[in-house]
């Protein structure tokens, strides 16, 4: 399991719980949690809990099927690109 493999499979299904992508890609839900920490890192993953709406604090459902990930298109990132102005003395303009 490969963080672009990580993302392609998130990217495709548009959300899916933690013990799905561990399942998918046979490996420990840990292990697939520490690549969706990056993706959440660079703004295009978000994690959200289903046990939020159930209403209850019962702690019965595995925690790896309460974790659901989501795919996160990124905003226009446009404004980000960092235009550096050529010195006056340079040929290339």
């Amino acid at each position: 399991m490969i963080l672009s493999q990580v993302r392609d499979y998130l990217k495709q299904r548009g959300q899916c719980t933690l013990s799905d992508i561990a399942l998918h890609f046979d490996t420990d839900p840990d292990a697939a949690r520490g690549m969706l920490d990056v993706w959440i890192r660079k703004g295009v993953v978000e994690k959200r809990s289903a046990t939020a709406s159930c209403g209850t604090s019962c702690q019965s459902c595995d925690p790896a099927a309460t974790e659901i990930y989501f795919w996160v298109e990124p905003a226009d990132r446009s404004h980000l690109k960092v235009i550096v102005p050529l010195p006056g003395h340079c040929n290339h303009k």
